[in-house]
């Protein structure tokens, strides 16, 4: 059976507030780093117009059933013709992502930028938190676990005895890391550059989508 603990008011106001108030300024800090980093640069014309072009070919499909039948084959000719369809690209001159990325130094220096204002900040926390805090049980959930969720829970921690529903500071570290997105959106917008999930799975892709 699971021993039950009794966690220490002082471990909540010396472990779980600080480690949350911290992932969340340094998440606001790193977002403001990103926008100093970031390089302007003027929208190119020929992306901008082909965006504009999806845009609409996309409103003619999902308007399909609300046009006659003859306007729409003649509106899918213009878009998918072979010989001079907007949407048609010849084969061979379809543009290869990452080779675009690699001939614009412009982009591979923010991609590196990103990764860097995402690594340096997290590896440092990560070193503080383990250096500071590691051993402790920081928080318990208020409600029942299966064993799987032990390892995500309890790292850091190499007793099998505790219940599963106890989070270590280790844990606690990383739920923030990866859970703080929605508080982030509230904070800094939609648009927000500290969405540490999807920047890992760029990275593990080098930028791009793993799946893809």
């Amino acid at each position: 059976m699971a021993e039950e603990l009794v966690l220490d008011t002082a471990i909540r106001d010396w472990v779980l507030i600080p480690l949350s108030v911290v992932m969340v300024l340094i998440g606001i800090l790193r977002y403001f780093v990103s926008k100093l980093m970031r390089t302007s640069q003027l929208p190119d014309s020929k992306i901008i117009k082909e965006g504009q072009v999806i845009i609409r070919a996309r409103n003619l499909r999902a308007a399909a059933n609300f046009i006659p039948p003859k306007a729409f084959r003649a509106r899918k000719i213009y878009y998918t013709n072979e010989e001079n369809g907007l949407l048609h690209v010849p084969k061979g001159q379809a543009q290869n992502p990452q080779a675009q990325m690699l001939s614009d130094p412009n982009m591979a220096m923010d991609m590196m930028k990103k990764n860097l204002s995402m690594i340096i900040p997290q590896t440092l926390t990560f070193a503080w938190v383990n250096f500071f805090f590691s051993g402790f049980v920081a928080a318990k959930i208020p409600f029942p676990l299966t064993q799987r969720f032990r390892s995500m829970l309890q790292n850091g921690i190499d007793l099998s005895t505790v219940d599963v529903s106890y989070v270590s500071s280790r844990s606690w570290y990383f739920l923030n890391l990866f859970g703080l997105r929605g508080l982030f959106s509230l904070i800094l917008g939609e648009e927000n550059a500290t969405d540490d999930t999807q920047r890992m799975m760029q990275m593990s892709g080098f930028g791009f989508d793993p799946s893809k």
